[in-house]
Protein backbone atom coordinates (compact mmCIF):
# COMPACT_ATOMS: atom_id res chain seq x y z
CA UNK A 1 0.00 0.00 0.00
CA UNK A 2 1.13 3.55 -0.70
CA UNK A 3 1.97 5.26 2.28
CA UNK A 4 2.64 9.28 3.11
CA UNK A 5 4.29 10.22 5.59
CA UNK A 6 3.61 13.99 7.43
CA UNK A 7 7.32 13.94 8.40
CA UNK A 8 6.87 17.56 10.22
CA UNK A 9 5.15 15.47 12.59
CA UNK A 10 7.82 16.34 14.95
CA UNK A 11 7.32 19.79 15.22
CA UNK A 12 4.58 18.44 18.03
CA UNK A 13 6.28 17.07 20.65
CA UNK A 14 4.40 17.58 23.97
CA UNK A 15 6.52 16.83 27.20
CA UNK A 16 3.48 16.21 29.64
CA UNK A 17 0.10 16.65 29.55
CA UNK A 18 -3.56 15.62 31.97
CA UNK A 19 -4.71 12.52 31.77
CA UNK A 20 -7.51 12.26 33.97
CA UNK A 21 -6.62 14.58 36.02
CA UNK A 22 -2.92 13.93 36.72
CA UNK A 23 -0.41 15.48 34.99
CA UNK A 24 2.02 12.19 33.09
CA UNK A 25 4.37 12.03 30.25
CA UNK A 26 2.59 12.80 26.87
CA UNK A 27 1.37 9.55 25.56
CA UNK A 28 1.07 11.26 21.68
CA UNK A 29 4.60 11.41 20.81
CA UNK A 30 6.70 11.57 17.28
CA UNK A 31 7.84 7.99 18.79
CA UNK A 32 4.33 6.41 17.62
CA UNK A 33 5.57 7.49 13.52
CA UNK A 34 8.85 6.84 14.49
CA UNK A 35 7.69 2.75 15.55
CA UNK A 36 5.65 2.51 12.46
CA UNK A 37 8.30 3.76 10.26
CA UNK A 38 10.80 1.00 11.58
CA UNK A 39 7.73 -1.92 11.07
CA UNK A 40 7.99 -0.19 7.57
CA UNK A 41 11.49 -0.08 6.66
CA UNK A 42 11.90 -3.27 3.97
CA UNK A 43 8.54 -4.15 3.27
CA UNK A 44 6.51 -3.25 -0.16
CA UNK A 45 4.94 -0.20 1.51
CA UNK A 46 8.43 1.88 1.73
CA UNK A 47 9.16 3.73 1.12
CA UNK A 48 6.94 6.67 2.23
CA UNK A 49 6.19 9.49 -0.32
CA UNK A 50 6.10 13.03 1.45
CA UNK A 51 3.49 15.18 0.87
CA UNK A 52 2.14 17.51 -1.79
CA UNK A 53 1.07 21.43 -0.15
CA UNK A 54 -2.75 21.68 -1.26
CA UNK A 55 -3.09 24.85 0.70
CA UNK A 56 -5.71 26.01 3.38
CA UNK A 57 -8.53 25.81 1.14
CA UNK A 58 -9.67 22.16 1.42
CA UNK A 59 -8.65 22.67 5.33
CA UNK A 60 -10.86 26.04 5.30
CA UNK A 61 -13.33 23.40 3.86
CA UNK A 62 -14.27 22.33 7.46
CA UNK A 63 -12.55 24.05 10.25
CA UNK A 64 -13.57 27.97 11.13
CA UNK A 65 -11.76 30.66 9.90
CA UNK A 66 -11.52 31.88 13.58
CA UNK A 67 -10.04 28.93 14.90
CA UNK A 68 -7.50 28.25 12.33
CA UNK A 69 -6.21 31.83 13.60
CA UNK A 70 -6.01 31.11 16.59
CA UNK A 71 -4.30 27.43 16.37
CA UNK A 72 -1.60 29.18 13.69
CA UNK A 73 -1.17 31.99 16.68
CA UNK A 74 -2.14 30.83 20.26
CA UNK A 75 1.17 29.57 21.47
CA UNK A 76 3.42 32.32 20.05
CA UNK A 77 0.67 34.53 22.16
CA UNK A 78 1.57 32.11 25.18
CA UNK A 79 5.00 32.59 25.06
CA UNK A 80 4.74 36.18 24.72
CA UNK A 81 2.31 36.59 27.77
CA UNK A 82 5.02 34.76 29.90
CA UNK A 83 3.99 31.33 29.46
CA UNK A 84 6.57 28.41 29.73
CA UNK A 85 6.38 25.23 27.83
CA UNK A 86 3.13 24.31 26.06
CA UNK A 87 -0.05 25.85 26.62
CA UNK A 88 -2.99 24.24 28.25
CA UNK A 89 -6.40 25.02 28.20
CA UNK A 90 -8.50 25.61 31.75
CA UNK A 91 -11.22 27.12 31.36
CA UNK A 92 -14.11 26.44 29.03
CA UNK A 93 -18.01 27.73 28.23
CA UNK A 94 -20.22 25.39 29.20
CA UNK A 95 -23.94 24.96 30.04
CA UNK A 96 -25.23 28.60 30.28
CA UNK A 97 -22.25 30.25 29.42
CA UNK A 98 -21.62 32.17 26.06
CA UNK A 99 -19.51 30.49 23.09
CA UNK A 100 -20.31 33.02 20.59
CA UNK A 101 -18.17 35.93 21.63
CA UNK A 102 -14.95 35.05 21.17
CA UNK A 103 -12.49 36.67 24.26
CA UNK A 104 -9.46 39.07 23.69
CA UNK A 105 -7.95 36.84 26.53
CA UNK A 106 -5.73 34.22 25.24
CA UNK A 107 -6.46 32.06 28.35
CA UNK A 108 -10.80 32.97 27.31
CA UNK A 109 -9.57 31.83 23.64
CA UNK A 110 -8.04 28.41 24.67
CA UNK A 111 -10.98 27.45 26.49
CA UNK A 112 -13.10 28.82 23.75
CA UNK A 113 -11.67 26.38 20.86
CA UNK A 114 -10.53 23.59 22.99
CA UNK A 115 -12.60 20.39 24.58
CA UNK A 116 -10.06 19.10 27.35
CA UNK A 117 -7.62 20.14 29.32
CA UNK A 118 -5.55 16.76 27.77
CA UNK A 119 -3.97 18.30 24.50
CA UNK A 120 -0.82 20.33 25.02
CA UNK A 121 -0.83 22.94 22.25
CA UNK A 122 3.09 23.56 21.34
CA UNK A 123 4.83 25.69 19.33
CA UNK A 124 5.11 23.04 16.51
CA UNK A 125 1.52 21.96 16.76
CA UNK A 126 -0.20 24.16 13.52
CA UNK A 127 3.24 22.95 11.74
CA UNK A 128 2.49 19.42 12.05
CA UNK A 129 -1.15 19.25 11.94
CA UNK A 130 -1.16 21.09 8.61
CA UNK A 131 1.10 18.79 6.78
CA UNK A 132 -1.12 15.84 8.39
CA UNK A 133 -3.63 17.26 6.67
CA UNK A 134 -1.38 17.39 3.14
CA UNK A 135 0.01 14.13 3.83
CA UNK A 136 -3.59 12.67 4.02
CA UNK A 137 -4.87 15.06 1.04
CA UNK A 138 -1.98 13.07 -0.91
CA UNK A 139 -2.76 9.72 -0.45
CA UNK A 140 -6.01 10.78 -1.93
CA UNK A 141 -4.45 12.09 -4.77
CA UNK A 142 -3.08 8.61 -5.21
CA UNK A 143 -6.57 6.87 -4.59
CA UNK A 144 -8.16 8.92 -6.99
CA UNK A 145 -5.49 8.51 -9.45
CA UNK A 146 -6.70 4.94 -9.28
CA UNK A 147 -4.12 3.49 -6.55
CA UNK A 148 -6.92 0.94 -4.57
CA UNK A 149 -5.80 1.79 -1.35
CA UNK A 150 -3.49 4.76 0.25
CA UNK A 151 -2.36 5.10 4.05
CA UNK A 152 -1.45 8.92 6.00
CA UNK A 153 1.10 8.45 8.48
CA UNK A 154 0.90 11.45 10.34
CA UNK A 155 0.19 12.39 13.57
CA UNK A 156 -1.34 13.85 15.60
CA UNK A 157 -4.45 12.59 14.91
CA UNK A 158 -7.24 14.08 14.20
CA UNK A 159 -11.02 12.32 14.41
CA UNK A 160 -11.78 14.23 18.23
CA UNK A 161 -11.02 17.58 16.41
CA UNK A 162 -14.45 19.80 15.22
CA UNK A 163 -14.86 22.88 13.12
CA UNK A 164 -13.78 24.87 15.82
CA UNK A 165 -12.11 23.07 18.56
CA UNK A 166 -9.00 20.92 19.29
CA UNK A 167 -8.99 17.93 21.70
CA UNK A 168 -8.32 14.74 22.22
CA UNK A 169 -4.73 15.14 20.95
CA UNK A 170 -6.64 16.10 17.32
CA UNK A 171 -5.94 19.74 16.20
CA UNK A 172 -7.02 18.93 12.17
CA UNK A 173 -9.44 16.68 11.56
CA UNK A 174 -7.84 14.60 8.79
CA UNK A 175 -10.52 12.15 7.61
CA UNK A 176 -12.74 14.96 7.25
CA UNK A 177 -10.51 17.16 5.46
CA UNK A 178 -10.24 14.44 2.93
CA UNK A 179 -13.95 13.11 2.65
CA UNK A 180 -15.24 16.97 2.08
CA UNK A 181 -12.13 17.28 -0.34
CA UNK A 182 -13.43 14.04 -2.13
CA UNK A 183 -16.87 15.16 -2.55
CA UNK A 184 -15.32 18.52 -3.93
CA UNK A 185 -13.66 16.83 -6.66
CA UNK A 186 -17.00 14.62 -8.03
CA UNK A 187 -17.56 12.09 -5.46
CA UNK A 188 -21.34 11.45 -4.61
CA UNK A 189 -20.91 9.42 -1.66
CA UNK A 190 -18.31 9.00 0.99
CA UNK A 191 -17.80 6.23 4.05
CA UNK A 192 -15.69 6.75 7.24
CA UNK A 193 -15.06 3.87 9.12
CA UNK A 194 -13.39 4.87 12.75
CA UNK A 195 -12.07 2.03 14.58
CA UNK A 196 -10.33 3.53 16.76
CA UNK A 197 -10.83 2.78 20.35
CA UNK A 198 -12.14 6.30 21.37
CA UNK A 199 -15.51 7.67 18.93
CA UNK A 200 -14.35 10.40 16.93
CA UNK A 201 -17.00 13.04 17.58
CA UNK A 202 -15.19 15.68 15.73
CA UNK A 203 -15.93 13.47 12.52
CA UNK A 204 -19.20 13.10 13.52
CA UNK A 205 -20.52 16.42 14.36
CA UNK A 206 -19.11 17.88 11.22
CA UNK A 207 -20.79 15.31 8.77
CA UNK A 208 -24.15 15.11 11.55
CA UNK A 209 -26.45 17.07 9.19
CA UNK A 210 -25.33 15.24 5.92
CA UNK A 211 -26.18 12.28 3.50
CA UNK A 212 -23.22 11.72 1.45
CA UNK A 213 -21.28 11.15 4.21
CA UNK A 214 -21.79 8.36 6.31
CA UNK A 215 -19.99 8.05 9.57
CA UNK A 216 -19.81 4.62 11.04
CA UNK A 217 -17.45 3.83 14.38
CA UNK A 218 -16.92 1.15 16.65
CA UNK A 219 -15.42 2.36 19.73
CA UNK A 220 -15.57 2.19 23.91
CA UNK A 221 -18.90 3.02 25.17
CA UNK A 222 -18.60 6.87 26.33
CA UNK A 223 -20.54 6.34 29.40
CA UNK A 224 -16.73 5.19 30.85
CA UNK A 225 -14.48 5.91 28.22
CA UNK A 226 -13.48 9.10 26.52
CA UNK A 227 -14.63 11.58 24.90
CA UNK A 228 -17.20 10.83 27.48
CA UNK A 229 -20.16 13.20 25.96
CA UNK A 230 -20.99 11.51 22.50
CA UNK A 231 -20.64 8.34 20.99
CA UNK A 232 -24.15 6.87 21.83
CA UNK A 233 -25.63 4.47 19.94
CA UNK A 234 -29.14 6.69 19.73
CA UNK A 235 -27.11 9.46 17.76
CA UNK A 236 -28.30 8.71 14.37
CA UNK A 237 -28.01 11.68 12.57
CA UNK A 238 -30.08 14.56 12.22
CA UNK A 239 -32.60 16.34 9.20
CA UNK A 240 -30.58 15.29 6.08
CA UNK A 241 -28.36 12.80 7.67
CA UNK A 242 -30.99 11.08 9.90
CA UNK A 243 -29.48 7.48 9.00
CA UNK A 244 -26.11 8.26 8.14
CA UNK A 245 -24.49 7.90 11.55
CA UNK A 246 -23.79 4.41 13.53
CA UNK A 247 -22.53 4.79 16.62
CA UNK A 248 -21.39 1.08 18.03
CA UNK A 249 -20.33 1.29 21.52
CA UNK A 250 -18.94 -1.69 23.37
CA UNK A 251 -18.31 -2.32 26.92
CA UNK A 252 -14.34 -1.52 27.89
CA UNK A 253 -12.36 -4.80 28.04
CA UNK A 254 -14.57 -6.04 25.37
CA UNK A 255 -12.93 -8.99 23.30
CA UNK A 256 -11.79 -9.39 19.67
CA UNK A 257 -14.47 -12.22 19.00
CA UNK A 258 -17.70 -9.10 20.13
CA UNK A 259 -15.15 -6.09 18.03
CA UNK A 260 -15.04 -8.35 15.08
CA UNK A 261 -19.04 -8.98 15.12
CA UNK A 262 -19.35 -4.73 15.88
CA UNK A 263 -17.12 -4.38 12.69
CA UNK A 264 -19.22 -7.19 10.71
CA UNK A 265 -22.18 -4.81 11.42
CA UNK A 266 -19.86 -1.67 10.82
CA UNK A 267 -19.02 -3.08 7.20
CA UNK A 268 -22.23 -4.34 6.26
CA UNK A 269 -23.55 -0.10 6.97
CA UNK A 270 -20.72 0.50 4.63
CA UNK A 271 -21.63 -1.61 1.95
CA UNK A 272 -25.21 -0.53 1.86
CA UNK A 273 -24.17 2.90 1.69
CA UNK A 274 -22.06 2.35 -1.43
CA UNK A 275 -19.10 4.61 -1.15
CA UNK A 276 -17.14 5.91 -4.06
CA UNK A 277 -14.26 5.99 -1.11
CA UNK A 278 -13.72 4.68 2.18
CA UNK A 279 -11.82 6.70 4.89
CA UNK A 280 -10.61 4.39 7.60
CA UNK A 281 -9.77 6.38 10.79
CA UNK A 282 -7.62 3.74 12.18
CA UNK A 283 -6.57 3.77 15.67
CA UNK A 284 -4.48 0.80 17.14
CA UNK A 285 -5.11 1.27 20.32
CA UNK A 286 -7.64 -1.05 20.47
CA UNK A 287 -4.46 -3.56 20.74
CA UNK A 288 -4.35 -5.43 24.26
CA UNK A 289 -1.02 -3.92 24.64
CA UNK A 290 -2.19 -0.17 24.40
CA UNK A 291 -1.86 1.64 28.08
CA UNK A 292 -4.79 3.96 27.85
CA UNK A 293 -7.04 1.58 26.30
CA UNK A 294 -8.90 -1.55 27.45
CA UNK A 295 -10.02 -3.84 24.20
CA UNK A 296 -8.18 -6.99 23.52
CA UNK A 297 -6.79 -7.47 20.05
CA UNK A 298 -3.89 -9.35 19.46
CA UNK A 299 -1.39 -9.08 15.99
CA UNK A 300 -3.26 -11.46 14.04
CA UNK A 301 -6.39 -9.32 14.61
CA UNK A 302 -4.97 -6.45 12.83
CA UNK A 303 -4.14 -8.52 9.93
CA UNK A 304 -7.88 -9.71 9.90
CA UNK A 305 -9.09 -6.18 10.31
CA UNK A 306 -7.15 -5.50 7.21
CA UNK A 307 -8.45 -8.55 4.97
CA UNK A 308 -11.82 -7.82 6.11
CA UNK A 309 -11.40 -3.89 4.46
CA UNK A 310 -9.86 -5.06 1.64
CA UNK A 311 -12.90 -7.35 1.10
CA UNK A 312 -14.95 -4.62 0.44
CA UNK A 313 -13.60 -3.59 -3.07
CA UNK A 314 -13.94 0.13 -2.45
CA UNK A 315 -11.22 2.78 -3.39
CA UNK A 316 -9.78 3.20 0.34
CA UNK A 317 -8.12 5.90 2.59
CA UNK A 318 -6.40 5.05 5.62
CA UNK A 319 -4.83 7.97 8.11
CA UNK A 320 -3.57 6.69 11.55
CA UNK A 321 -5.18 8.06 14.27
CA UNK A 322 -4.76 6.65 17.78
CA UNK A 323 -2.31 4.04 19.28
CA UNK A 324 0.09 4.55 22.29
CA UNK A 325 1.92 1.32 23.13
CA UNK A 326 4.72 2.07 20.84
CA UNK A 327 6.54 -1.13 21.10
CA UNK A 328 3.98 -3.19 19.16
CA UNK A 329 2.37 -0.21 17.23
CA UNK A 330 4.27 -0.79 13.90
CA UNK A 331 3.73 -4.18 14.22
CA UNK A 332 -0.04 -3.86 14.38
CA UNK A 333 -0.25 -0.91 11.44
CA UNK A 334 2.08 -3.16 9.17
CA UNK A 335 -0.42 -6.20 9.74
CA UNK A 336 -3.04 -4.10 8.34
CA UNK A 337 -1.17 -2.90 4.92
CA UNK A 338 -0.14 -6.63 4.98
CA UNK A 339 -3.46 -8.20 4.87
CA UNK A 340 -4.83 -5.23 2.88
CA UNK A 341 -2.77 -5.72 0.34
CA UNK A 342 -2.44 -9.49 -0.21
Amino acid sequence: MRVVLNDRHVQHHPAVESFRGRTVPAFETPARVAGVLAALEGTRHAPALAPDDHGLAPIEAVHRAPYLRFLRSAHEEWRAAGGEGDAFPAVWPVRSLRSDVEPRSLAGRLGLYSMDAGTPLTAGSFTAAYWGAQATLTALDRVRSGEPAAYALTRPPGHHAGADFFGGYCFLNNAAITAAAALSAGAARVAILDVDYHHGNGTQAIFYDRRDVLYVSVHGDPSTEYPFFLGHADERGEGAGLGFNLNLPLPAGASAARWFEALGEALGRVRAHAPQLLVVSLGVDTSADDPICTFQLQRDDFARLGSELAAGGWPTLVVQEGGYATEVMGANVVAVLDAFSR
